[in-house]
């Protein structure tokens, strides 16, 4: 069954807890089926308790990062990013993004290794972490262009908390490509 993610069914009535916040989750995958993957993982997202909306951006193809730099011989990435409306924590948000890695066959042997999906927790609203396992805002994606780019996508005002708009850190990150 699919469901259309632009325009996922809200949860009915009001919620108690914690306010509802957008937070940016960032999607990429190079092994597999890796559009397929994306979509099913954002579509487990949005059946995620205390998520009320996901965006999804287009699906962008990039060449693998490693350690050292790109690997153009490694397959190719596919990446995207989300904005989710949740009521969750993100310590627990992050949990169950890892947990959906997991459902795809994620495996954690290489820290930069090829992957069936690798879900990052980019921002959540304004808030700011930096403990177990928890950093927000991410601590590169200031520097990804693949993050970055599809996030801009779905927000033209985008604001990665601590770095700036989202605009023109892009701008940058193009010159610098240029030069």
């Amino acid at each position: 069954m699919s469901r259309n993610l632009a325009n996922p069914p809200s949860l009915p009535g009001p919620r108690p807890g914690r306010e509802e916040a957008v937070a940016v989750v960032a999607f990429g995958a190079n092994l597999g089926d890796r559009e397929d993957t994306i979509r099913a993982a954002a579509e487990r997202i949005a059946r995620l308790p205390l998520v009320r909306d996901v965006r999804l951006s287009s699906l962008f193809e990039t060449v693998a990062l490693r350690l050292d730099g790109p690997d153009p011989e490694a397959p190719g990435y596919v990446n995207a990013v989300a904005l989710v409306t949740t009521r969750l924590a993100p310590s627990i948000l992050l949990g169950m993004l890892h947990a959906i890695e997991d459902e795809h066959g994620r495996e954690r042997h290489e820290r930069w290794g090829d992957r069936t999906l690798d879900l990052d927790l980019i921002a959540y609203g304004d808030e700011s972490a930096d403990g177990d396992g928890l950093q927000l805002p991410h601590p590169r994606a200031f520097e990804r262009l693949f993050v970055l780019e599809p996030w801009l996508e779905l927000d033209s005002d985008a604001v990665l908390p601590g770095r700036g708009r989202v605009a023109e850190l892009v701008a940058g990150l193009r010159r610098r490509e240029r030069s």
